[in-house]
């Protein structure tokens, strides 16, 4: 069995999450008050107790979907369950370098609030949005977005599986590509809860500024193959991740590549470590055959375990 650890981006975040495991491990309530202690400001609270709209928040969604990812795998190590390779969808790329132990927890923490800050300030909310559409292949939708692109920027953002991709840009551009899709095909169109146009060349600014940042970060190669968001392969080197997680915030999320590379490596089993099953529903889309797991609570973390003892008693 060879296992790939994937993590999720921001819109997969809600109320409370990780907080039945943060009740039952020790570990999982260490990385949670460690980050309140580098956030301050009641942060843990804010994921338990906040409301959908506080947890939106590009600053709030990013850190703590981080948290739940990384203390959820440091809980895996710790049961003897390890990757051979990591990827992360967007925000989620952080958490797999994490993992990878090429950036400290510590420091990735206020790096992903510094990015959030960045990408809200580029485009303040209201200007740009993002919208999932359904059942069009991407060279009917690119045609849409250059035809709506008379009314404001508007682009292929995520490329996540077969029937499944996202646009994202000026809100009346991608409104009028939105309509276009429809009538193109499309099955359906599916407006996101994020709070601006996420990998868009809107965000070029805000990748600019990160790319400052990460050459002050401690970024050191990692132990296992981090597959990029940018060009669906392993990074090569630490100036190579800082080159790629600034490019990644204006850059389409090429996800399909991503998990059809690990595939190619021999990767035959996924598990979605943090909040959500979303990448779980990608993975089924992308290849039916690869066996495909989540960890979010007790009840996903028991199923894992479960699975992980049968393997070692075979």
């Amino acid at each position: 069995m060879k296992t790939a650890f994937v993590f999720p981006g921001q819109g997969a975040q809600y109320t409370g999450m990780g907080k039945e495991l943060y009740n039952n491990f020790e570990l999982i309530r260490k990385i949670y008050d460690e980050t309140d202690d580098i956030l301050g400001e009641g942060f843990v609270n804010l994921i338990f107790n906040g409301t959908d709209e506080d947890l939106k928040r590009t600053e709030n969604a990013q850190p703590g979907i981080l948290m739940m990812s990384t203390a959820i795998s440091e809980l895996l190590k710790s049961e003897g369950i390890f990757p051979v390779m990591t990827a992360g969808l967007s925000l989620g790329e952080y958490s797999a370098l994490v993992s990878a132990n090429s950036i400290s927890y510590t420091e990735a923490v206020p790096l992903v609030r510094r990015r959030g800050r960045l990408m809200d300030e580029a485009a303040p909310n209201g200007k740009g949005t993002m919208t999932a559409i359904l059942g069009l292949d991407a060279d009917k939708l690119l045609s849409c977005c250059e035809q709506a692109s008379e009314y404001g920027t508007v682009s292929i953002a995520n490329y996540n599986c077969p029937g499944q991709l996202v646009i994202t840009g000026e809100v009346q551009a991608v409104g009028k590509a939105s309509e276009l899709a429809k009538q193109a095909g499309a099955r359906r169109v599916v407006p996101l809860a994020v709070s601006g146009p996420f990998h868009s060349p809107l965000l070029k600014e805000a990748g600019e500024a990160l790319a400052e940042l990460l050459e002050k970060a401690n970024i050191k190669p990692p132990e296992v193959p981090v597959i990029s968001n940018v060009t669906a392969l392993p990074t090569a080197g630490t100036d190579e991740i800082r080159s790629l997680l600034a490019r990644q915030v204006s850059s389409p999320v090429r996800w399909e590549e991503s998990i059809r590379y690990m595939l190619s490596q021999g990767v035959d089993t996924f598990i979605e470590v943090g909040p959500g099953r979303t990448l779980t529903g990608f993975m089924k889309k992308i290849d039916k055959t690869a066996a495909v797991y989540n960890v979010e609570d007790m009840a996903s973390l028991e199923t894992v375990l479960e699975l992980t003892d049968a393997a070692l008693e075979v």
